[in-house]
């Protein structure tokens, strides 16, 4: 994976904990698809948004191939510290938000988005938004999936501080027990 490999604090390289591909409510279009197959209609199994679903068929297939195209595939994808939006067939990282870098995400679905079980997720930091995915499937798994990798990699910078303190500490040693 592109980005680094090493840093002073932690010299072993990224580990990928899961990677999401954005579905085609990630597009406008995508997300006109998703309102006309929400439609209501006659009776509990005849529906005009059934009816919708069979119409717009091509139109899915195009999208679907599209976000799949050589210079327009995105994914997200999930580290043990960061969450990286990687772009195009080589998977060159377009942004990145480091796992202590945001306090909440939000989880936003627009109109269209909830037929195709996708939403947006919006990183945010001092309530203020810093990172967008947009069109994510099944977006509260990775939702959850990222807090429980922030609240881990939070829970281990911690030790590793305190036993840098107890190793730095006058009379301090490392087989001293915690």
């Amino acid at each position: 994976m592109p980005g680094p490999e090493a840093d002073a604090e932690s010299p072993s390289p990224e580990i990928v904990a899961m990677t999401v591909w954005p579905s085609i409510a990630a597009y406008p279009l995508g997300r006109q698809v998703g309102r006309l197959c929400s439609l209501a209609g006659v009776g509990k199994f005849f529906t005009i948004g059934k009816l919708m679903a069979l119409l717009t068929i091509p139109v899915s297939l195009l999208l679907f191939f599209w976000r799949l195209a050589p210079g327009v595939a995105r994914r997200y994808v999930l580290t043990d510290r960061r969450v990286v939006v990687q772009k195009g067939l080589g998977a060159v990282e377009t942004e990145s938000i480091g796992l202590a870098d945001f306090d909440t995400i939000a989880l936003e679905i627009q109109a269209g988005q909830q037929f195709l079980r996708a939403g947006d997720l919006v990183f945010q930091a001092s309530g203020k938004p810093v990172l967008r995915l947009p069109g994510v499937q099944h977006p509260e798994g990775f939702r959850q999936a990222c807090l429980r990798a922030q609240q881990a990699s939070v829970a281990v910078s911690r030790i590793v501080a305190e036993q840098r303190d107890r190793t730095a500490a006058p009379g301090g040693s490392r087989n001293q027990p915690a």
